[in-house]
């Protein structure tokens, strides 16, 4: 829509943010009118108009098969937009036309922003099923005509209230159609269904909607008089009203086809179901979390255990052992600490990779400084914490056989994600200048318990590949391909 504007007319961003606003309300017209929406503009030359939107009805057939957007019609080829554009009024005169055997009512409605004309809607009914209209029907077309009047008056869609149609209600969710006085003239059938989950015992019609759902609220005090002129349809609000056996969601609609009042629209949906799955979710969340904080908690417990048993023992090779597995507990504490502080199960992997290589360079035997470059990004917990597990054993071994006592270096973590929306690979190196590897090293048979863990993980349970190599000029290069879930 953006593009289309900019590329064939002169309006401005003001022009075109109220064009964007109608466009999120519109659907509210269509479904109200039975009727397909299709927005043209006039071109800069004002030679041709181009269409940038439009709209079907959830409420009755399409009169438009085909995508309208993006087309070019010549000045002179369709009276009615010519009239709705010069004369700034609604045009409903003609015949029907007929579109593949279909006849279609086509009208033309102005839309006017601070007394200029930007556009024109074509408003296209499909005629093949046309009946004797029902008492719902005929609300709904008063309240198109009415909704119309107000686009071409200037006044609708109200400034400052752009809706997500996603969230609000929709015409067939419930719709109740007010007097000026806020009494109630007609209620579809959902929209009286609504009322009665709210605990109404008898009929709508007739009755002063904003002081009966004050009264059905639970609450009282200072808040139902704000109630009331709220589900009066006073203002253009969008609000919810949760009761013992139910939650509705409501929508308020002044109309005010010649400038004063003559009464509202509210449409509500029951959102009782709805409330009740983001409350379960909310308190799943938390559960999963406070889950994650315990198995954390847990985990730095058994780290503790095993540094003083460390202490206890005479043994140097049994207390370098206890130790390693103190730092393989600790990162697999660092993810579940990670995630116990998210609302899903994934993490940013690239605070979990720099607490690691702080945890791991404790361990140096000289000056040797760690680093990382590049980006982990987001993981799934199933990745994460394998993948740190394997980042501690090979940062481990790197520091502990490619430098000597009192050596000096650097060892490098370099991570790069790329790959198609369909397969997304990391790909990780760590990279020292330490002593390298010794003479027929091969990393894949060797019997050493941190690379077989690293060869059974990488392999095994994230599906990648794993290979450790010479560097270039000096030290050891491993190379670890892991596919992971795209999050494009």
């Amino acid at each position: 829509m953006n593009e289309l504007v900019r590329q064939h007319t002169d309006l401005s961003d003001s022009d075109l943010e109220w064009l964007h606003l109608l466009v999120s309300e519109w659907q509210l017209l269509s479904d109200l009118s039975f009727a397909d929406l299709v927005l043209w503009v006039p071109t800069r030359d004002g030679t041709r108009y181009v269409s940038i939107a439009q709209m079907r009805p959830n409420t009755g057939p399409t009169s438009y098969q085909d995508d309208m957007v993006g087309h070019l019609v010549p000045r002179g080829r369709r009276p009615m937009l010519d009239a709705a554009l010069d004369e700034g009024r609604i045009v409903r005169e003609g015949d029907p036309e007929w579109r593949e055997e279909v006849p279609v009512r086509v009208e033309s409605i102005p839309v006017r922003r601070e007394g200029r004309i930007l556009a024109v809607i074509a408003r296209n009914t499909n005629l093949l099923t046309v009946r004797t209209p029902s008492r719902l029907e005929l609300t709904y077309l008063q309240s198109a005509s009415d909704l119309a009047q107000m686009i071409a008056a200037g006044s609708f869609p109200f400034p400052g209230q752009q809706v997500d149609m996603d969230a609000s209600p929709r015409v067939g969710d419930g719709l109740l159609r007010l007097d000026a006085d806020g009494v109630v003239q007609y209620a579809s059938p959902n929209g009286l269904s609504a009322y009665h989950r709210l605990g109404l015992a008898s009929d709508l019609v007739g009755q002063h909607l904003g002081r009966m759902t004050a009264e059905l609220a639970p609450t009282r005090g200072p808040v139902d008089e704000a109630l009331v002129k709220v589900a009066s349809g006073w203002a253009p609000r969008d609000f919810e009203i949760e009761a013992s056996d139910g939650v509705i969601q409501f929508r308020a609609i002044p109309l005010k086809p010649k400038g004063v009042r003559i009464g509202s629209l509210v449409l509500l949906r029951d959102v009782t179901e709805l409330r009740r799955r983001e409350r379960e979710l909310i308190t799943k969340d938390a559960t999963i979390r406070e889950i994650h904080h315990r198995v954390k908690n847990n985990l730095q417990t058994v780290a503790a255990l095993l540094r003083l048993q460390a202490r206890r023992i005479g043994s140097e090779r049994g207390r370098e052992a206890l130790e390693e597995a103190v730092r393989r507990v600790g990162s697999i504490a660092i993810v579940h600490e990670t995630l116990s502080q998210n609302l899903d199960e994934r993490v940013d992997f690239d605070e979990i990779a720099d607490r690691v290589l702080a945890m791991v360079a404790e361990i140096s035997p000289g000056s040797v400084t760690g680093r990382r470059s590049g980006c982990f990004g987001i993981l799934d917990a199933e990745v994460a914490t394998p993948l740190s597990m394997v980042l501690t054993e090979v940062l481990q071994n790197a520091l502990e056989h490619g430098f000597r006592q009192g050596d000096t270096g650097t060892v490098e973590v370099r991570a790069v994600r790329g790959g198609t929306t369909k397969e997304e690979r990391l790909l990780v190196t760590v990279q020292d200048d330490g002593v390298g590897l010794p003479e027929g090293f091969d990393p894949h048979t060797a019997g050493n318990l941190g690379l077989q863990i690293v060869r059974t993980l990488v392999e095994g349970e994230l599906g990648g590949t794993f290979d450790m190599v010479p560097a270039a000029e000096r030290g050891t290069r491993v190379v670890l391909d892991i596919p992971v879930r795209s999050q494009k």
